[in-house]
């Protein structure tokens, strides 16, 4: 059984061996940086590469590295003013290590790879070992790109934790029971940037017909779509109301079958002047802002829990999943 066990963990490793660009990590974290000055920030999911020598130190100050995470916050340690950066990473086959940088340690006037000090861990650093939660009481904010198979997992974890994230999902986690009350309940929500994100991968992942390419040095990326991030940082994107323009006639939004609530297929369609329940599509979360909308729950198998109203069926037709929101009264 440990051996199955084994295997199963490593396949859900290759699975989950996306590397994010540096631009997709600075295009993203270019808004949060008032978050990050004097604060200890965790990369619990991360792979920074490193020269195993021996030494207590990471690299050999030439800055390569598999995450662009580490590699982004240590070019930015100072400017952003950041406390301690510490990173871990995991591997089913054996104990690994942790990386921490809290300034020039080698007093050469700059932060460097040089300046990361590697020590070992006990475990194969795994996001739930002992260890790795003890990191994560100690952090403010954790930032990386977690392996989305355990997303109904590591979600959690951050959340329950009570500490500030910003990590890279899919839109279509949001539609999880398990994570959809986060997003309902205002615990988190989506970031500024989202879409179809190109990732490096690992030469053992096999060519695809789409999504795929070689660069010019055979090095494999894969595109994956709805890509987004989530947080619980309170940016100002998420105070800003959508610009609606539309109103509701019976004809053009249809009520459900199944619930008292009319659908709507597009965000940019959704009514200005309907105050009954609205039924829109997931990518509407990433425009979703509490002043202006409720979210109410959502229409998809009604069978998830109390938050899961109804089957989302139009005139005998059943739609995708919906989430389900209310426009808030203002008094006007």
């Amino acid at each position: 059984m440990a051996g199955n066990k084994n295997l199963h963990a490593s396949r859900s490793v290759r699975a989950d061996e996306f590397y994010t660009q540096l631009a997709t990590v600075e295009d993203e974290c270019q808004h949060y940086r008032q978050f990050f000055k004097d604060k200890v920030i965790l990369c619990n999911a991360d792979d920074p590469a490193f020269s195993d020598d021996g030494s207590d130190h990471f690299g050999d100050g030439q800055g390569g590295y598999t995450s662009n995470f580490f590699r982004y916050f240590m070019l930015n340690f100072e400017r952003f003013g950041i406390r301690k950066l510490v990173a871990t990473h995991f591997d089913p086959r054996k104990p690994t290590y942790k990386l921490e940088l809290e300034g020039d340690r080698n007093g050469d006037g700059q932060i460097t790879d040089l300046d990361v000090r590697k020590t070992p861990l006990r475990a194969n650093g795994d996001f739930r070992s002992p260890e790795c939660m003890e990191l994560l009481s100690e952090c403010d904010i954790v930032v990386t790109n977690p392996p989305f198979s355990l997303m109904k997992e590591y979600l959690p974890t951050l959340v329950n934790s009570g500490k500030q994230f910003l990590v890279l999902g899919n839109v279509n986690h949001v539609q999880y029971k398990e994570l959809f009350p986060y997003f309902m309940n205002g615990q988190c929500w989506l970031g500024y940037d989202s879409g179809h994100f190109w990732f490096r991968v690992p030469d053992s992942y096999e060519p695809k017909d789409t999504d795929y390419r070689q660069d010019p040095d055979g090095q494999k990326w894969r595109r994956m779509g709805n890509i987004c991030w989530f947080t619980n940082l309170d940016i100002e994107k998420r105070h800003q109301p959508l610009d609606l323009f539309r109103r509701y006639t019976p004809d053009a939004y249809p009520p459900y079958d199944t619930y008292d609530a009319i659908d709507c297929g597009r965000t940019s369609d959704i009514p200005v002047d309907y105050d009954g329940v609205i039924g829109v599509p997931t990518s509407y979360m990433a425009y979703h802002c509490p002043e202006q909308f409720e979210i109410v729950g959502e229409f998809k198998h009604a069978i998830d829990g109390p938050f899961d109203l109804a089957k989302p069926i139009v005139d005998g037709k059943e739609k995708y999943m919906r989430i389900a929101i209310r426009r808030i009264k203002t008094g006007e």
